[in-house]
């Protein structure tokens, strides 16, 4: 239980800051900005929650450690449960903040499309779902790749894990927003969507795209390190 406690709060914390960054601090602080603190919030969190459940906050993530037989089949569905569980009340808290701002604040996190107001992921004008699709398989295929390289028991970097994870997330959502406002992570995708109608009809790429770029990443990593694969409690 204490290691799915660990995954609500965490993708709690990752949507309320990490995408708050955008709607309360966009305009000021621009796509660099926000993907530095989604970097930096993943970083807190490794050194705050990764003893307990390994800070995954990512059911794309959960699915790497699932197919690398690092997380068992109960503790994925229980994993993936908290997460989107934690994604909806951290969207929920930064829904309140949208809906009591005063008239003069100005908020960040929007698009040109109306009814987007939680930095939702979102097809970017100009951006074909194509187009989105591939940027979610690469930018997870390589975000998932530094986990399973940081984490490693034989090949890992110990106590720098999280630092590589963090940075790692912040340089992919550099590159990412403005494709789709970065995913990476069905669960920051879910959470921010419950309240915006306009997000579902791309929904589906910030699902395949993660779960399919984990899934290579879990592939490559066996190719040039011989991943070790023996099942492990996670």
């Amino acid at each position: 239980m204490k290691k799915y406690l660990s995954e609500f709060f965490g993708t709690l914390f990752l949507v309320l800051l990490a995408c708050g960054s955008a709607v309360l601090a966009g305009p000021s602080i621009g796509g660099l900005g926000i993907g530095l603190c989604f970097g930096l919030v993943l970083v807190c969190l490794c050194y705050c929650i990764g003893n307990i459940s390994g800070c995954h906050v990512n059911p794309a993530v959960s699915f790497a450690m699932l197919l690398s037989g690092k997380l068992s089949g109960k503790d994925f569905v229980g994993y993936v449960v908290s997460q989107l569980a934690g994604a909806a009340v951290g969207a929920a808290l930064l829904y309140w903040f949208w809906c009591i701002g005063g008239e003069g604040f100005a908020f960040g996190g929007t698009t040109a499309i109306s009814g987007n107001y939680l930095a939702t992921n979102v097809c970017q004008p100009g951006v074909s779902q194509g187009m989105a699709l591939l940027s979610e398989i690469l930018l997870t295929m390589f975000f998932v790749l530094i986990i399973l390289g940081a984490t490693d028991e034989k090949k890992g970097f110990g106590n720098f894990a999280g630092l590589a994870i963090g940075l790692g997330l912040g340089l992919v959502n550099i590159v990412g927003i403005p494709v789709d406002n970065c995913s990476v992570n069905p669960a920051r995708s879910f959470g921010p969507a419950l309240f915006s109608p306009n997000a579902w009809p791309d929904f589906w790429i910030m699902v395949v795209g993660p779960l399919v770029g984990a899934a290579l990443a879990v592939v490559i990593w066996k190719l040039v390190a011989g991943c070790n694969c023996a099942k492990k409690e996670a």
